[in-house]
């Protein structure tokens, strides 16, 4: 068994505002630092939700891309605790592991992506750590990533986690286990740049089959223009170098997660989350 343990190190609590997503009005956006445990590696994840609302809500998990646990995945799950969500970060790498350059991130990301049994085990530690938080509804879950984020959410969908879907953001698509499709719960939604070109077709060509045989329910958007890491501002705007920010994908790919969310949550007459 693992040993985990919760504890909160730090809390604020922020104004609600107004975004081109959404937000919910008059929110109290409280977020936390949380240390918790996978095995013997203390890892440090970060919560976020509406503290105006009141009970359970659904739990988004957000697994990181390969910089680690940073200000791009904090402001996802704010953005996430507007929208009436419990949002939390899952820490993959450590506590203090925080790559500060390509090759430091390459190195870190490229630990996982080679031992996926240790990458599925930190993920389901961030995701026991999430359903610790009182306001969590264990039975309304999804899961959403990034880059190294979105092959990860794939990873936690194919350990057999419990949750209503997964939604991958421009993450890495291989199939290296392709017996594991049958152990997915949940929807699947990839959103995908078409013109990534760190993502190969041949990949792409293996996961939708590995989906296929499992019968899964999944979705696959592929945008126009876009290539690796569009929806991150810190890629800046030069698309031949393979990565780079695309207004219109993020835009688009956020809508599409939030429709997803929707019906995920919604269906089985579950209340919905604050729009």
């Amino acid at each position: 068994m693992l040993a985990w343990q919760p504890m909160l190190t730090r809390a604020d609590t922020l104004p609600g505002k107004s975004s081109a997503i959404g937000t919910v009005p008059h929110a109290a956006l409280k977020t936390q630092v949380i240390e918790y445990r996978d095995g013997d590696q203390v890892l440090e994840g970060y919560l976020a939700y509406d503290a105006a609302k009141v009970g359970k809500r659904p739990a988004v998990l957000i697994v990181h891309d390969w910089k680690g646990v940073g200000p791009t995945v904090q402001q996802r799950a704010q953005q996430l605790a507007r929208l009436g969500y419990l949002a939390f970060a899952a820490d993959i790498y450590g506590k203090g592991v925080r790559p500060d350059s390509p090759e430091a991130a390459s190195a870190q990301a490229g630990k996982y992506k080679q031992d996926r049994a240790l990458f599925r085990s930190r993920l389901q530690a961030g995701y026991r750590a999430m359903l610790a938080s009182p306001q969590a509804d264990a039975a309304r879950t999804a899961a959403i990533g990034y880059c190294f984020g979105g092959t990860g959410v794939l990873e936690l969908a194919r350990a057999g986690v419990d949750v209503r879907g997964v939604v991958s953001f421009h993450g890495g698509l291989d199939s290296p286990t392709p017996a594991d499709g049958k152990n997915i719960r949940g929807k699947v939604l990839i959103l995908h740049g078409a013109e990534d070109p760190f993502v190969k077709p041949a990949d792409i060509d293996a996961l939708l089959a590995e989906l296929r045989s499992a019968d899964v329910d999944w979705q696959m958007i592929s945008y126009s223009g876009a290539v690796h890491s569009f929806t991150n501002p810190d890629a800046g705007n030069d698309a031949s170098t393979g990565a780079a920010y695309n207004a219109s994908a993020d835009r688009r790919s956020w809508g599409a997660m939030r429709q997803f969310f929707d019906e995920l949550f919604n269906a089985s007459g579950g209340k919905p989350a604050d729009q």
